[in-house]
C-alpha cells in the first residue's frame, strides 16, 4: 500500500517548520495531509479537548487548521479526516526550539507524535533548537532533515516507532553528524511565575522555563546537542519503572 503521511505540530498550521515538513515529506510521498492546531499550543502536551468542541477549516486540498491540541489534531485526522484509509506515518514539526531532556515532558511536538504511536503508527518529531535572541536556523533542518528523513521514512515500514529528532542550534555546515541518544535530565529545570499589573491595575502571570545543563551525561540528547550532533531519541509509551517494580513489591510483602 501507498505511503500516507499526516504531519502536525505544536506551533500552529501557519508555522514555517510545518511548511518546511510538509515540503520535504512532498519529495517522498504523494499524499501528504497537514492538520495542526490554529494558533500556538506550545506546552500543551497530551492534552484533549473533551470539554470543546473543535472547529476545522480546510486551509487547502489537504490542510486543515483545528482549535484543539496538537493530540486533537492527531486523532481528527487519522480518525476522520483520513478515515478512508489511515495514516501510515506520523510527523510533527519542525517545532521552533528544542525538545530534549525534560522538554518531552511538556511539549505538544512529542505528545502529537506520542499519539501516533498509540495508534500504532510510526511517529516522528522534529525540533530545530536556536540560540534566544538570534534567528531560527531553518536551513539547518531543511538541508539535513531533506537527507535524514527518507532513512527515517525506511526504518517506520519495519514496523511500531516513536522518534524524537533535534537539530543542533548550529550553521548547516557546521553539524558534526548524529547521534542516536536517550533522553536526559537538566542540572536544574523549574516554571518561573512572573507577575504583572494590567492597565486597570489588575495582576496577570507569564509562565516561563527556568533551566540550567551542567557537564551533560554521555549518551543524552543533551550532550549530542552541546557536540553540535542531531539527536535521534527513541522513545516509549510504557512509563514503567521496571528496576523498581521489584523493589517495591518486596518492601510492600
Amino acid at each position: 500500500m501507498d505511503a500516507r503521511i499526516l504531519i502536525t505540530n505544536d506551533d500552529g498550521a501557519h508555522s514555517e517548520g510545518i511548511d518546511l515538513l510538509a515540503a520535504l515529506a512532498g519529495r517522498h510521498c504523494d499524499d501528504v495531509w497537514v492538520v495542526a492546531p490554529d494558533s500556538e499550543r506550545s506546552g500543551a502536551s497530551h492534552s484533549v479537548s473533551l470539554a470543546d468542541p473543535l472547529r476545522v477549516r480546510q486551509l487547502g486540498p489537504k490542510k486543515f487548521s483545528v482549535r484543539g491540541s496538537p493530540t486533537d489534531c492527531v486523532v481528527l485526522g487519522v480518525k476522520h479526516l483520513c478515515k478512508d484509509r489511515r495514516p501510515t506515518v506520523i510527523l510533527s514539526g519542525v517545532n521552533r526550539g528544542a525538545n530534549i531532556a525534560d522538554d518531552v515532558l511538556y511539549s505538544g511536538t512529542v505528545a502529537a507524535a506520542r499519539e501516533g504511536a498509540q495508534f500504532g503508527i510510526p511517529s516522528i518529531a522534529f525540533s530545530q533548537i536556536f540560540a534566544r535572541g538570534q534567528a531560527v536556523p531553518w536551513h539547518t533542518a531543511e538541508r539535513h532533515g531533506a537527507d535524514l528523513l527518507p532513512r527515517l521514512l525506511e526504518l517506520c515500514r519495519a514496523g511500531d516507532m516513536l522518534l524524537n529528532v533535534n537539530f543542533p542550534p548550529l550553521e548547516p555546515n557546521a553539524v558534526r553528524g548524529l547521534a542516536v541518544t536517550r533522553q536526559g535530565k537538566r542540572t536544574h529545570q523549574e516554571i518561573a511565575v512572573q507577575e504583572r499589573i494590567d492597565n486597570r491595575g489588575f495582576p496577570y502571570y507569564w509562565l516561563n522555563f527556568e533551566h540550567q545543563v551542567v557537564n551533560p551525561e554521555p549518551g543524552t540528547d543533551l550532550a549530542a546537542i552541546a557536540e553540535g550532533l542531531i539527536s535521534i531519541t527513541p522513545l516509549q509509551l510504557d512509563m514503567t519503572d521496571h528496576p523498581a517494580v521489584g523493589r517495591i513489591a518486596d518492601a510492600l510483602a
